[in-house]
């Protein structure tokens, strides 16, 4: 399956303890990428997650934030009333400093009064809801980068319709180049012997100007041979299909210990069309085959950039 390295993805669990929010972002990154934005309470779950997202995602640079509401317990909804006093002494203590100091809002003072208490988060509960909210948010975010990746698929495929149109445009027009190739040549010989000597025909047979015109069309032919590139090309055309068909994916993933990228394989397909593009463009014998290599290098280009966003 061929997926973006471009998504999002955010989910929640809870319990009677409290609330917990997962958010997933991926962008385009040559290697896997984690950054985790946990509160110091949550820092214990960020082995958890990094092994969990780490088997469901290859390539990526990949954020993650968490963030948790911890339910006021009842005989912690009450406030202190000498802690609230402590705690307005020292807000207005910052403010002198800093005069933008936000006060704290309700729930942080009361999360502040279970915390102080001596109730620390219990780790197996917490992490429990950490796992439940990443394998949703990891689904949500999978699910998107699928779409986009077929989204991106068709439009290489799209690309890859269009090369295969010109390789056969090219195959096409190579006897008609080596014909208008020879009568240019054979132009050439009787206008140069004209030039030598109003009787040169005289001084050269039918047979041996139509065997030097074979000659040349024979040197030629050899020069702008392109049949080889041709087959290339339409072989890396045809592994392209493959690839983006998750065929190759699946043979990967079928090996123990293996993990197929299919971004890193089109990135080395693409270098090896855009090589058997240049020899066709160095090969050129006709003004045509000189464009045609160019468009094939515009169409290689267009879908390497789109490869550069598939994991």
């Amino acid at each position: 399956m061929i997926r973006s390295m471009t998504a999002f993805g955010s989910a929640k669990a809870e319990t009677d303890q409290g609330t917990l929010n997962i958010e997933i972002r991926s962008v385009n990154s040559r290697f896997l990428d984690l950054n985790f934005r946990f509160p110091e309470e949550l820092r214990m779950l960020e082995a958890p997650l990094r092994e969990q997202i780490s088997r469901a995602v290859t390539r990526g640079k990949v954020d993650v934030r968490l963030s948790y509401v911890r339910n006021i317990l009842p005989d912690a909804a009450a406030l202190d009333p000498t802690a609230l006093t402590r705690m307005a002494e020292l807000l207005a203590a910052a403010r002198a400093v800093i005069p933008d100091v936000q006060a704290p809002r309700l729930n942080e003072l009361l999360n502040a009064a279970q915390g102080g208490s001596g109730a620390p988060l219990d780790a197996e509960t917490w992490n429990a809801m950490a796992t439940e909210a990443c394998g949703k948010a990891l689904a949500e975010l999978q699910a998107a980068r699928e779409r986009e990746g077929a989204r991106l698929a068709e439009i290489m495929h799209d690309c890859a319709r269009a090369m295969d149109t010109i390789v056969d445009e090219v195959e096409r027009s190579l006897p008609h180049i080596l014909e208008e190739h020879q009568q240019k040549l054979a132009q050439r010989l009787k206008d140069a012997l004209l030039a030598a000597s109003p009787d040169g025909f005289a001084l050269i047979t039918g047979e041996e100007l139509s065997a030097r015109i074979a000659q040349e069309t024979s040197l030629f032919s050899l020069r702008i041979d392109v049949a080889e590139e041709l087959a290339r090309l339409r072989s890396h055309i045809a592994e392209l299909s493959h690839i983006l068909a998750g065929e190759a994916d699946a043979a990967i993933e079928n090996r123990p210990g293996k993990k197929g990228s299919a971004g890193k394989r089109l990135d080395f397909l693409f270098q090896e069309m855009n090589r058997e593009a240049n020899t066709l463009g160095s090969k050129a014998g006709a003004l045509s085959m000189t464009r045609a290599a160019i468009d094939l290098k515009l169409l290689i280009e267009q879908m390497r950039e789109q490869a550069q966003n598939i994991e």
